[in-house]
C-alpha cells in the first residue's frame, strides 16, 4: 500500500505541475491579448503605413501568391463551393419528402447563420492566421524583435496590434464577398443544376432572409476576426526553438484557432438565436 502510494506520489506532482503552467500560459495570454488591444490606437495613430500594408498584405497575398493565393481569393472560393454544396444538398434532401421549393429558404438559412461565418473563419485561420503566426515566429528565432526593441521601437503595437487591427478592417470587405459567393453558388446550383424556376428559389429565399441576421453574421465574422488574430499573434510572437519551433508555433494557433471558430458561432448563435432558432414555418 505504501509502495503504491509512493510510487503515484511522483505522478500527482507532475500533474499538479501541468496543471499550474496551464494556468500560467492562460494568464500569459490574457495579458498579451490586453496589451495588444490597448494599444491598437497607438498602432494606428503612430503606425499607418505599416498598417496599410498590412490590410493589402491580408487580402491579396504578397511574392508569388499575389493574388492567386490572397485571402480574398482562397475565402471566395470556399465560401462559393460551400454555398454551392448547401444548395446540392438542401434541394436533396428536401426533395425527398416533396419540398424542394424551399432550397431558397434552407440557402437564406444556413449560409447565413452558420456555413458562411464558419467557413470565413477557417479560411481565415488557414491564410491571415497561419501567415502572421509563421512572420512573427521567424522574426523572434532570428532575433529581429529583439532587435526592434533595442531600436526603441515598442515590439507590441508596431508587430502584433497593427496585425490585429488589419485583420478587423480587412475582415468587412472579405466577408462581403464570402456571404456574396455563397449566396450566388446556391442559386446558380438550384436553378441551373436542378433547373428549379427562378422565381420560386428568389421568392423564398428573399421571404427568409432577415436582414437582422446579416448585422449579425457580421458581427460574429469580425469577433471571429479578433479571436484568430489575437491568438495567432500570440504564438508566432512568443514562438522558440528554431524553424522547427516555428512550425509546433503555427500548429498550435491553428489548431488553437479553429476552436475559437466553433466556440465563437455556438455561443453567438446561442445567444442572438437562442435554442429554437426563433425560427417557425407555418402556412
Amino acid at each position: 500500500m505504501a509502495l503504491a502510494a509512493a510510487g503515484r506520489f511522483p505522478r500527482s506532482r507532475r500533474q499538479i505541475r501541468s496543471v499550474s503552467r496551464g494556468i500560467d500560459s492562460i494568464g500569459d495570454q490574457a495579458l498579451f491579448f490586453a496589451k495588444a488591444l490597448g494599444h491598437a490606437p497607438k498602432a494606428l495613430i503612430r503606425y499607418p503605413r505599416e498598417t496599410l500594408r498590412l490590410i493589402a498584405e491580408i487580402g491579396m497575398g504578397t511574392g508569388a501568391l499575389a493574388v492567386i493565393g490572397g485571402t480574398v481569393v482562397i475565402v471566395g472560393f470556399l465560401t462559393l463551393f460551400t454555398g454551392g454544396t448547401i444548395a446540392m444538398q438542401g434541394y436533396s434532401s428536401l426533395g425527398n419528402i416533396g419540398v424542394e421549393a424551399l432550397t431558397g429558404f434552407f440557402a437564406a438559412f444556413i449560409n447565413v447563420r452558420i456555413a458562411a461565418p464558419v467557413i470565413a473563419g477557417i479560411g481565415l485561420a488557414a491564410t491571415i492566421g497561419a501567415g502572421s503566426t509563421a512572420q512573427l515566429g521567424s522574426m523572434r528565432v532570428s532575433e529581429e524583435i529583439d532587435a526592434l526593441e533595442t531600436m526603441a521601437i515598442p515590439s507590441i503595437p508596431y508587430l502584433v496590434s497593427t496585425r490585429v487591427m488589419a485583420g478587423m478592417i480587412a475582415i468587412i470587405p472579405l466577408y462581403s464577398l464570402a456571404v456574396i459567393a455563397s449566396f450566388i453558388a446556391s442559386r446558380f446550383a438550384t436553378v441551373f443544376l436542378y433547373n428549379q424556376s427562378g422565381g420560386v428559389y428568389d421568392h423564398y429565399f428573399t421571404t427568409f432572409l432577415i436582414p437582422t441576421d446579416i448585422l449579425w453574421s457580421f458581427a460574429q465574422a469580425i469577433v471571429m476576426a479578433l479571436a484568430i488574430m489575437l491568438i495567432h499573434t500570440y504564438y508566432g510572437f512568443n514562438a522558440t526553438g528554431g524553424p522547427v519551433g516555428v512550425g509546433v508555433a503555427v500548429g498550435n494557433a491553428v489548431r488553437a484557432s479553429l476552436i475559437a471558430v466553433v466556440t465563437v458561432t455556438l455561443l453567438i448563435s446561442l445567444a442572438i438565436y437562442g435554442g429554437s432558432g426563433n425560427f417557425n414555418l407555418s402556412g
